[in-house]
């Protein structure tokens, strides 16, 4: 067990950090969180799709198929896996470079379509297949909007032959506004610093995204498709009446 040294209480430095960190993302990605709503309200007023692509820190769980949550919002995901063990493998980054211009295929292999919105959230965004499916998707027509900390990724070297980032090679780039490393909380007795910022960053800057593309919308004439909680006597009806009017009208 380790006894720590400090006075302090880390449950309450993390409460303090994570509300400064929120009025960071309220102070400085408002126009950024108007101008990606806008583009959303805009693919969803013409039919479009909007795809949700996650490195892995909550937010293509955090925002598909849930109580309150737009509908439209509908995950991007894929595998690839190759097994062959006859000479030994390739470290994992010389793997990933090898696998660059793999997200073309993917991409045809999808319901991803010109004039539609992908979403990409990648906290470093330097790693290969964040970045070259904003290449390959802006190529095809997609708009792509890429969610990741800035302060982080400049300080990184991209693993694309390009050189470029996903914050660069995005149409928009909205700053989590995670510190470098992620973590936010440095401890005198642990080796790394604890309570990593992005998940939770990224995922209240695409409900804020929501709220402002629900509003747009409906000053449009526009009610997009909304579930309720499943655990809601009668919402299951509901969200399947709504599953029907998702595919009939697109929004």
């Amino acid at each position: 067990m380790v006894i720590l040294a400090q006075p302090f209480d880390l449950k309450q430095v993390y409460f303090q950090k994570i509300n400064e960190l929120i009025q960071r993302v309220e102070e400085t990605q408002s126009t950024a969180i108007d101008q990606a709503s806008a583009l959303i309200a805009a693919a969803i007023e013409q039919g479009k799709g909007i795809h949700v692509f996650d490195t892995g820190h909550m937010l293509d769980s955090e925002l598909i198929d849930r109580a309150g949550g737009l509908y439209s919002f509908k995950r991007l995901s894929m595998k690839f896996e190759m097994n062959n063990d006859v000479r030994k493998r390739p470290q994992d980054g010389e793997k990933d470079r090898n696998l660059e211009g793999l997200m073309k295929h993917a991409l045809k292999s999808s319901n991803v379509h010109p004039g539609d919105v992908l979403v990409i959230g990648s906290v470093s965004g330097k790693t290969v297949f964040p970045v070259d499916l904003a290449f390959e998707a802006r190529r095809s027509g997609v708009t792509v909007i890429a969610l990741t900390s800035l302060s982080y990724s400049r300080l990184l070297k991209s693993d694309h032959s390009s050189g470029k980032r996903l914050f660069e090679m995005a149409d928009l780039a909205i700053d989590n506004c995670a510190p470098a490393l992620d973590a936010m909380i440095e401890v005198p007795d642990m080796d790394a610093p604890i309570c990593p910022a992005s998940g939770i960053s990224s995922a209240v800057i695409m409900w804020a995204i929501e709220a402002r593309t629900v509003q747009i919308l409906l000053q449009r004439g526009i009610k997009p498709t909304v579930l309720k909680s499943i655990n809601n006597p009668g919402s299951d009806k509901f969200n399947e009446t709504q599953r029907q009017r998702y595919q009939e009208t697109g929004h």
